[in-house]
């Protein structure tokens, strides 16, 4: 209790952003532990990291948190992460976005980041619902799920985070939820150290929005449906339908940030071109067309 205690001093801007916007049950908050636990095992000072968070409750952590960060507009959060962590690429940049932050409207920064793989981390909570703005349904919703725009069901199909971040090109990506709390600290900090773009998505129960809609009991509920729809991925058999949680990619090209630098070293120390040897208009004779045949001759020599 003393160590929790320490890290809420430590981490936390206790004395002025406090109480937190989070419903009772809402998953953010024990993602947002996570992630301060994440960072202090790794024991990263706090002036090198960068929390960049866009609009919605996930946006709220760079509000809570102690150390650099940056809270942006709707959908931008990854392009202010981008120039952050090109002008500084010794910093530690952690994007924190919701499932409609990065999938909808932030949705062309995602797979363009994970195209270009700069080293950034992004960190989805993903708890199916637009939770902040009255639970509409989000490029996360389960196809046949309620929400407050899909009452009668979700008639579209949903993007999997992880194979749309896998496709676009991205270097670690990783599931896992806010029931399997340390499993996710291990995730974050694996992601934080990796080089290039790595995502997290993190599934968050949202009880407020999405589960009085889809007939949840209540926010218990909600984590026995995680624990029991999720399996590991070392442990999933061909024909399982449960969630994979776990790393789906682990891959160590090197970012983008880190190709900028190699490219911009070899065009200061590139050797400059020899100049070449400057012939004199006088010394060379040039041909004149001439005769039927158009047969080259010597040009006249210059008359003194």
């Amino acid at each position: 209790m003393a160590e929790v205690t320490q890290l809420i001093h430590d981490y936390l801007r206790h004395n002025k952003k406090f109480p937190h916007v989070f419903c009772p049950g809402c998953g953010h908050g024990i993602i947002l532990g996570s992630l301060i636990r994440s960072v202090h095992a790794l024991q990263l000072p706090k002036d090198d990291v960068v929390i960049v968070a866009g609009i919605g409750c996930s946006g709220r952590m760079a509000v809570y948190v102690d150390f650099n960060t940056v809270h942006t507009t709707h959908g931008r959060a990854l392009t202010f992460a981008t120039g952050i962590k090109m002008a500084n690429p010794k910093l530690k940049v952690i994007c924190v976005m919701g499932d409609g932050d990065a999938l909808s409207i932030g949705g062309n920064h995602l797979i363009h980041a994970a195209r270009r793989n700069i080293g950034v981390t992004a960190l989805i909570l993903n708890n199916y619902i637009y939770g902040m703005t009255g639970g509409q349904c989000s490029p996360a919703t389960p196809f046949g799920d309620n929400s407050m725009t899909t009452p009668h069901g979700s008639l579209e199909q949903p993007f999997d985070t992880v194979d749309l971040v896998t496709a676009a090109g991205a270097n670690y990506v990783a599931r896992g939820t806010s029931f399997h709390a340390r499993m996710l600290d291990g995730l974050i900090m694996d992601a934080i150290m990796h080089p290039g773009f790595s995502v997290v998505e993190a599934l968050s129960p949202c009880p407020t929005q999405y589960g009085r809609k889809n007939k949840f009991k209540g926010t218990v509920s909600m984590y026995e449906w995680l624990k029991k729809n999720t399996v590991k991925l070392e442990n999933r058999k061909e024909d399982d339908t449960r969630i994979p949680i776990g790393v789906f990619r682990n891959d160590n090209r090197p970012g983008l940030e880190e190709r900028y630098a190699s490219l911009k070293q070899r065009i200061m120390h590139k050797g400059q071109p020899e100049p070449k040897e400057q012939v004199s208009p006088k010394a060379e004779a040039e041909p004149i067309v001439e005769g039927v045949a158009e047969k080259p001759v010597d040009a006249p020599k210059e008359q003194k």
